[in-house]
């Protein structure tokens, strides 16, 4: 087994942070803007949770990924530029946080260069790219290669980095897990459902120490997705403080940036390498 790309450690740690405030509401429906308390639940992120964590991380001394949607970026000037000032990555998230298998591959593609046009005009060096719901099709890797990004994050074929072959050249994938993202975890509104359990950050802590307990026994990559509006409320911040302070305590984890994690894994020749492609569905076994 091959791991050049994690270097001496025994898991490497990339802490991610999808800065999505009010889109993925709007994205179910521009009616929803009308919903002041939805709203203020998901403007919660970028107002109060964000500060909380960037000062999390000052405290702890750990660097992270923000992948962060162009429309919150362009509606909140100078927020990606705060996060780049702390010393973190500010990721690319889709620019309306519209899953790209919502939308034709002209939509996507609008979307995907709108959001690249709105981080150049504030200076911010993107990448890596992130589909919005994690619901990228066969053709999105494509276009992360053909903008010149370096990696995705969207993916799920492995639990440590691998290359992924498109047509327009070669990416690192760095794969993400429903067992690591909070939403699973906390996410609950009445409308538009969400989810619909909010589990106590306690139990989240044992999961995610649990799970990285088993990265350490394989040298795996955990690719931890957390959202300000919802891990950056008081006990859920606490439980990621706790989290970090395990990781750290263990003596044998690193902590990561995704383009740090990614360009080492670019530069490790027995990376493993994916096929990409849609499996063969036959029309008279599985019907539409």
């Amino acid at each position: 087994m091959n791991t050049d790309w994690c270097g001496e450690a025994a898991a490497v740690v990339t802490l991610t942070f999808d800065v999505d405030a009010e889109t993925p509401i709007l994205a179910r429906g521009r009616r929803y803007a009308g919903h002041a308390s939805t709203m203020s639940h998901q403007a919660y992120g970028p107002d109060v949770g964000l500060p909380r964590i960037l000062d999390l991380l000052d405290d702890l001394d750990v660097p992270a990924t923000f992948f962060v949607p162009g429309w919150v970026a362009e509606h909140r000037p100078g927020l990606a530029g705060s996060i780049v000032e702390r010393g973190h990555e500010v990721a690319h998230h889709s620019y309306s946080h519209r899953p790209p298998t919502s939308m034709t591959f002209r939509e996507e593609r609008d979307d995907f260069a709108r959001t690249l046009e709105v981080f150049s005009g504030q200076g911010i060096e993107i990448t890596g790219y992130r589909a919005a719901l994690w619901e990228a099709t066969w053709r999105t890797a494509g276009l992360v290669a053909e903008y010149g990004l370096l990696y995705d994050s969207s993916l799920m074929g492995d639990d440590r980095p691998y290359r992924l072959p498109t047509e327009h050249g070669e990416i690192v994938e760095l794969p993400v897990h429903w067992s690591l993202d909070d939403w699973e975890q906390y996410a609950y509104l009445p409308e538009p459902h969400v989810g619909s359990v909010i589990e106590s950050p306690t139990k989240v802590l044992e999961m995610w120490c649990a799970e990285l307990d088993g990265m350490r026994h394989y040298r795996s990559l955990f690719n931890l997705c957390a959202h300000p509006f919802l891990s950056g409320r008081p006990g859920r911040a606490l439980a990621l403080r706790r989290f970090v302070e395990y990781a750290l305590a263990c003596g044998d984890v690193r902590f990561a940036r995704c383009r740090d994690v990614a360009r080492a894994a670019a530069a490790d020749p027995g990376l493993a390498r994916r096929p990409h492609r849609a499996p063969e569905a036959d029309p008279e076994i599985y019907p539409r």
